[in-house]
């Protein structure tokens, strides 16, 4: 009779294992979700950042519609997610510019997302940074909030991809590098000009209307 009125070990272990096995599944499900709700703040908040910096990057005069004006790129070249789009400028019917987004990997403290803006004369319209891991009070002054080290781009023409001025002044160009954190903007300016090779190798698909025309109807 006592031993029908208290568990056994056998009966104890056993309970205790359910127990844990319950808890671990629940620790994983709040996990989850806990992981696709951040997620998909941080993409949100991305996505938020980047609209900003599209219509800050060209003027009000151009089609307002600027997210209908996707163009399709080539991942690799700009070290970019498969699937991720650039945007065109239109302008009284005619492509004044393009937006193309591009990672660096070279920074201090991890990747560094921008877009960059790029007029049909090769100019630079301006650039955005729209997420990065950069150093607060250092590196993170190339956050427009932060500083406006980011506008120095704005209307720079490069002479080609062996232009020796396209460089931080440390390394005998024209950008300003910051105090104590040279590895950042140089990280910065090499990324732009990435975006300004992939523009010269692909610029009359992307300038073209009929590209504009085909993404607008896919």
């Amino acid at each position: 009779m006592e031993q029908n009125e208290h568990p056994t070990t056998t009966q104890s272990i056993s309970k205790s294992a359910v127990g844990i096995g319950l808890f671990a599944v629940l620790s994983a499900a709040v996990i989850a979700v806990t992981q696709v709700t951040t997620v998909d703040r941080i993409d949100a908040n991305i996505r938020e950042a980047e609209s900003r910096a599209l219509f800050e990057i060209f003027p009000a005069s151009i089609d307002a519609r600027l997210f209908d004006h996707r163009i399709e790129l080539e991942a690799g070249q700009l070290n970019i997610e498969p699937g991720t789009t650039g945007y065109q400028a239109i302008q009284d019917d005619q492509v004044v510019g393009v937006i193309l987004p591009v990672t660096s990997s070279q920074g201090y403290s991890g990747d560094i997302d921008l877009i960059v803006g790029i007029n049909a004369d090769s100019t630079i319209a301006g650039v955005r940074v729209i997420s990065h891991q950069e150093t607060p009070g250092l590196g993170d002054k190339i956050d427009r909030a932060k500083s406006d080290w980011i506008e120095s781009f704005k209307g720079a023409l490069r002479n080609g991809p062996d232009d020796s001025n396209w460089a931080v002044k440390k390394d005998g160009g024209q950008f300003d590098q910051f105090t104590g954190a040279t590895i950042t903007p140089r990280a910065v300016v090499k990324a732009t000009g990435v975006a300004l090779d992939y523009f010269e190798s692909q610029k009359n698909l992307l300038l073209s209307p009929a590209t504009r025309e085909k993404s607008h109807a896919e």
